[in-house]
């Protein structure tokens, strides 16, 4: 089997697999989880290393959640040391046609909204408001212990003790273009509203 062929089949494993994750709210899977799934599932395995493959994968369920609509499973899957969803995401926005995002946490934010997206698309069980954005668990400790640790540092050279860091502000994104509302709070590329 070539390795073309083998993305195609990995592609079809990792699809369904992505839209049970998003039945989960704020669930997420790892780069590595999910190479191991798409593998024992379709039953074609491979010995290269994922970030040689995986990314191929990925820009195929990106393609093929614009095709029929659907949120990008892609933000659901986040590496494991740092729980960021990684560079390779900005493909959801190529395909969208959208410049990429400047930040790296504008790109976090980004898809903690197509996480929600994806939560109220595919049927998870949402608390009475609806959901909120979240980035992903790993990503969100490791963004308050800095946070933390800034605050605690800055207590020793006559900072405020006892105060707590500012929360991850989580922007509102368009659910149909997935960009970022601006401040009118109207999508500039669909004109839906924010509210």
């Amino acid at each position: 089997m070539s390795g073309t062929q083998a993305q195609i089949v990995w592609t079809r494993a990792a699809y369904p697999a992505l839209v049970e994750v998003a039945g989960r709210y704020h669930a997420v899977i790892t780069y590595g989880d999910l190479a191991a799934l798409v593998q024992e599932v379709s039953g074609v395995r491979t010995r290269f290393d994922q970030r040689q493959w995986l990314g191929k994968v990925l820009a195929l369920v990106v393609r093929e959640a614009h095709r029929r609509g659907d949120p990008p499973l892609t933000s659901l899957v986040v590496h494991a040391q740092d729980g960021r969803v990684g560079v390779g995401y900005q493909e959801v926005l190529a395909v969208a046609g959208h410049a990429p995002l400047a930040s790296e946490l504008d790109r976090e934010e980004h898809a903690a909204a197509a996480r929600l997206a994806c939560y109220r698309h595919f049927g998870a069980v949402l608390p009475a408001d609806g959901g909120t954005p979240a980035l992903a668990p790993r990503l969100r400790e490791s963004l308050s212990r800095r946070a933390s640790g800034r605050a605690a540092s800055g207590s020793g050279r006559g900072g405020a003790q006892g105060v707590s860091a500012a929360p991850v502000r989580v922007a509102a994104v368009c659910p149909g273009c997935f960009i970022e509302f601006p401040a009118t709070g109207v999508c500039d590329s669909c004109g839906a509203s924010a509210r």
